[in-house]
């Protein structure tokens, strides 16, 4: 890395860190007024906000960082132009593209920083957050027990609870049937049980009394067993896993909660679409910096303002076609990859077009 490439750089850099710090601590001013009747009313104690604020600060990162690198993109890069620095740095022998590769380097480690942070850290401290919700605002966010629960655990095989306590770990009202094959299915056997705990040591449910019931052609046999091991592979954790928030989900719980839901024999397809949108977003880092950098570098008549609005219709147009293309894929029969991931494709060949046009 060169002075020049170092100079711009630090230009880009020092302009992103104001900007995520001024669009952060705004975020954070306008909620805190929009709370503040609720912490006098629960009368929270001022380290207990200052905790709130600190686990709020990575979803707010989350939010505000591809927006804080397209403004340091506009204004880094825009002053520079303006200032006729990048017209020396052409005059030099450095070409029209060159100077841009130190910025987008560093927007695409700010990718692959985002999605590490947004996939683990920010869903623990949503957890945190969330927490402090429910003790000092009265919020209904978090865990509950959950009702009527249904999973497959194989396609013959079907498990339901009638309410599930995942703090003590005991499900009650259970059910387990086996159908001997799914594609002719016959009732085989049942299990009932009143209740059912997790065996932390040996990772496995214990009935402490269970009825079972094996059909035959031509009778029932009934048998009462007692300190039953569940003839299922669910786990507790699988199942805790469905009362919480998907903001305090990592990518991989994220993932094994969708698995929990196809047990379950839901249709899972938004939260597919959810989960590669997730993490398809932190590549949007590099995509506005692509598409706002060759804006600010060329001037236009108007100045930056005009280069603002347009990089700003396009960020606009890029958000909106997201959450379009999101909504719309449960309903096209294409891999949920390719729907998580269109509108980045999209707007990188847009990305390339805008860079490819700017003047030599």
């Amino acid at each position: 890395m060169n002075i020049l490439d170092r100079y711009v750089l630090r230009q880009f850099v020092v302009t992103f860190v104001f900007a995520l710090v001024a669009l952060s601590s705004i975020f954070i001013i306008i909620d805190l007024f929009e709370r503040l009747d609720k912490f006098i009313d629960n009368k929270t104690p001022i380290e207990m906000i200052v905790r709130f604020y600190l686990a709020f600060l990575p979803y707010i990162l989350e939010l505000v960082n591809p927006v804080a690198l397209m403004l340091a993109g506009l204004f880094s890069v825009g002053r520079l132009s303006n200032n006729n620095e990048i017209t020396a740095m052409r005059s030099g022998g450095q070409g029209p593209i060159r100077f841009l590769l130190p910025i987008l380097a560093f927007a695409f480690v700010m990718s692959i920083a985002q999605m590490y942070f947004n996939g683990w850290i920010a869903p623990r401290a949503a957890t945190e957050r969330f927490a402090i919700e429910r003790k000092f605002l009265a919020s209904e966010n978090g865990p509950s027990s959950l009702q009527d629960l249904f999973f497959r655990e194989s396609p013959s095989m079907n498990v339901s609870l009638r309410r599930y306590d995942a703090q003590n770990k005991v499900g009650t009202g259970v059910a387990v049937e086996e159908f001997g094959s799914a594609e002719m299915p016959r009732q085989q056997w049942r299990i009932d049980a009143d209740s059912m705990e997790w065996d932390s040591t040996s990772a496995l449910w214990v009935m402490p009394l269970a009825t079972k019931r094996t059909f035959y052609p031509d009778s029932v046999a009934i048998e009462i067993l007692r300190q039953f091991k569940a003839p299922f592979t669910i786990r507790h954790d699988q199942i805790a896993k469905l009362q919480l928030n998907p903001e305090e989900m990592t990518f991989p719980e994220m993932k094994d909660y969708i698995e929990t839901l196809k047990r379950g024999g839901k249709d899972t397809r938004r939260q597919e679409i959810d989960l590669s949108g997730q993490w398809a977003f932190p590549f949007v880092n590099l995509i506005v910096v692509l598409i706002s950098i060759p804006f600010a570098s060329v001037r236009r008549r108007g100045g930056m303002a005009v280069n603002i609005a347009a990089a700003m219709v396009i960020a606009i147009t890029y958000i909106a076609f997201t959450k379009i293309s999101q909504a719309a894929g449960a309903a096209i029969d294409l891999p949920v990859e390719v729907i998580g991931w269109s509108a980045n494709a999209i707007f990188l060949v847009i990305g390339l077009a805008v860079l490819a046009r700017t003047r030599a």
